[in-house]
């Protein structure tokens, strides 16, 4: 009882925005387990096989040859000129249009916090990335999620209609946040025309778009495609990230946009954490400019795509019939479709007891929806684990299915 009467005195000091905070149920399993105790295909967590160990001391001692104090010193806002000078000349982008963050979660963040005020829409597919729905809810966007389709008609008629309604109803459309390179959760793909008919109706009726883009380096089969913002860079912030191509407890990412949009996005990062980690973005720097990170994505795609090829081969072999699943090209997730009445969050706490960690796909939806769905990552858990863990959510799964 005195526990509780101290969390009730605690309210009134909380504003109204924390009712929006949604918890992250990938957080909630980290709290409960150890993740390398269990099957775990949950968090979207890299391999620590990717990390490139054996470069690490001598790019930090050549920071501290190179920079000095100077990289333990408070930085620019905008980022460190090395970091984006090496971003630069990697992807062809004007220096002032490139702007650091502490990671690309914080560039998620201050797109809404810069651009959304409450009441205001923003634009998704349905499903989509569940950090960018926190970020959204947390700022009190109005989320609209749009139905993908296969047909590139159908699927234009889905987002006209869903602006349409918006529009209706008196709503400002703010940008359409989209992962056009191996969606989380569905690990699918845009094609080139889908990426040039969005661009045309966020033209035409007048909303930007977010290009959330952390696996674009991570392909395994297929060509590499356009990014949203090389195609159209003034309708367009592109969301980059070092966390799943070098180390990700560096939480270093980046923005690139036209440089109206970065000069607020810089105003608004001064009062969050007035410049990115310095020292870390001198070593990332290195890590560019040395050609290491190239080397190290040969490493990291085949390892990948090995642990891909062995997930979907499991799967194949072991899951019993009337279950489905996306085949992505690249990124670290697949999505699981079960029978249209499986509860996929009721089933989780089974299948924990036992030792197999998901994410339920409901949490994807701006909607609520996908309860007979799931997210299964195959980046983190080792490959001789791996099998094992599909037998045995498979045979859980044929139990619930009787």
């Amino acid at each position: 009882m005195e526990d509780r009467n101290q969390q009730n005195r605690y309210l009134q000091f909380f504003s109204e925005d924390t009712a929006s905070f949604m918890r992250s149920p990938v957080r909630e399993i980290f709290k409960k387990v150890d993740l390398n105790q269990i099957y775990s295909f949950a968090g979207g967590y890299p391999s620590a096989e990717t990390f490139p160990m054996a470069d690490m001391a001598g790019l930090s001692a050549e920071v501290v040859r190179k920079y000095g104090a100077q990289a333990f010193q408070y930085g620019a806002t905008q980022g460190a000129e090395p970091l984006r000078k090496a971003l630069s000349d990697r992807y062809d982008v004007p220096l002032e249009r490139i702007q650091i963050t502490t990671s690309s979660q914080q560039g998620i963040d201050v797109c809404a916090r810069v651009m959304v005020d409450p009441g205001e829409v923003v634009l998704t597919l349905n499903p989509t990335y569940l950090g960018a729905l926190q970020s959204f809810h947390s700022y009190r966007a109005d989320i609209r999620g749009v139905e993908h389709s296969s047909q590139l008609e159908a699927f234009r008629h889905n987002v006209e209609e869903v602006v349409a309604e918006c529009r209706r109803e008196g709503k400002t459309i703010k940008f359409f946040y989209i992962i056009p390179d191996f969606q989380n959760p569905t690990g699918e793909t845009m094609t080139v025309e889908e990426r040039k008919m969005l661009l045309s109706l966020a033209e035409e009726l007048d909303f930007l778009i977010v290009e959330d883009s952390p696996y674009k380096e991570l392909r395994y089969e297929g060509e590499t495609l356009p990014s949203l913002y090389s195609l159209a860079p003034d309708l367009v912030i592109h969301l980059g990230s070092f966390s799943k191509i070098f180390a990700p407890g560096f939480r270093l990412g980046w923005i690139f946009a036209h440089p109206t949009l970065l000069d607020n996005i810089y105003v608004c990062k001064q009062s969050l954490d007035l410049c990115p980690p310095v020292f870390d973005q001198y070593v990332t720097a290195e890590f560019l400019s040395s050609g290491l990170l190239d080397k190290n994505l040969v490493k990291s795609i085949a390892l990948y795509r090995r642990k891909r090829d062995l997930l979907l081969e499991s799967l194949e072999k072991y899951m019993p019939g009337g279950i489905t699943w996306t085949h992505p090209e690249g990124g670290l997730f697949l999505f699981l479709t079960l029978p249209v009445l499986f509860d996929a969050v009721a089933f989780y706490e089974k299948a924990l007891s036992v030792g197999v960690a998901y994410v339920a796909g409901n949490f994807f939806f701006t909607d609520g929806r996908g309860r007979n769905t799931m997210r299964m990552n195959f980046s983190f858990l080792p490959e001789e684990k791996m099998v094992a863990g599909v037998q045995l959510l498979a045979r859980l799964l044929e139990e619930e299915l009787r």
